[in-house]
């Protein structure tokens, strides 16, 4: 089941060929995930999502309240059976339909889909995660490059590429030649006690589990976090690289070309994370 503009749907509903999320990329998504029924760092996904539809020119409905959406979501949960259990969780606001690329309207609809995860705690991945750089095509650094929008080719066809040459992730350059962020989630980089992650600026995601991380990792005593520029080279210089984002939650990067990584900051992390979560 899903859910269109407040209605309750069989998941066989057809949107328009016209659809603007469709014909132009003119959509913003979030990701979210559901931890046994409670909606993982709602607040934060719910004003990104505000921001970034203010960045798109989309007009914000009155009753867009972040109590409107979070029982929409809940509703969602509940007519799949997953209201109490653990869900992956897909907002979508597209601006309707009509016009060209100079649309006709700025008012939006919504589609929320779900789809059950086996766990909703944080793990560390076990499984093997090796990358290498995508240099097929790169990222221009802007502020539309920080949103979650339907304009996601550098990421598809890095993700072709990934499965061609047998890794499991890449790292995205920008313009700058600087390492910006993997396929499916933003990064940081520990060499010693320092541990880096790239400025928005840059042109990286604004990743919700970034933000969970960044202030995670302000408050350790041992460790210095930076929000500067990482360079190719600095990542075969590192002692750990993680990736991170909301549903995975820190994905640990064992080996880039011929450079093997430790994990023991990714499992610290996670630890504290759950601990956030439970507090939350």
């Amino acid at each position: 089941m899903i859910n269109f503009n407040g209605n309750i749907l069989e998941n066989n509903k057809l949107l328009s060929i016209t659809n603007r999320g469709y014909a132009y990329g003119d959509a913003l998504f979030e990701t979210m995930k559901i931890s046994t029924g409670k909606i993982l760092f709602w607040e934060d996904h719910y004003f990104r999502l505000m921001a970034s539809m203010r960045i798109m020119r989309m007009e914000i409905p009155m009753n867009f309240t972040m109590e409107y959406l979070q029982s929409q979501i809940e509703s969602t949960l509940e007519s799949n059976g997953l209201l109490n259990g653990s869900a992956r969780v897909k907002l979508i606001i597209h601006r309707n339909e009509g016009g060209l690329y100079l649309p006709e309207t700025n008012d939006v609809s919504f589609v929320i889909l779900v789809k059950e995860l086996n766990k909703g705690i944080y793990e560390i991945n076990k499984g093997f995660c090796e990358t290498d750089l995508f240099k097929d095509h790169y990222l221009s650094p802007s502020l539309l490059t920080t949103l979650k929008t339907n304009n996601k080719s550098i990421n598809v066809l890095g993700s072709i590429y990934a499965k061609e040459n047998k890794l499991q992730n890449c790292f995205l350059l920008n313009t700058d030649k600087q390492v910006v962020e993997a396929l499916n989630g933003n990064i940081f980089l520990v060499k010693g006690n320092v541990i880096k992650t790239p400025p928005i600026n840059d042109g990286c995601l604004k990743g919700i589990m970034r933000k969970q991380l960044v202030e995670i990792i302000s408050k350790l005593p041992d460790y210095e976090l930076e929000e500067s520029s990482i360079s190719p080279f600095e990542l075969q210089k590192a002692d750990e690289i993680f990736i991170t984002n909301v549903i995975v939650g820190i994905q640990p990067v064992l080996k880039y070309r011929k450079r093997l990584f430790k994990t023991e900051l990714a499992k610290l992390l996670i630890q504290k994370l759950n601990i956030k979560i439970r507090l939350g």
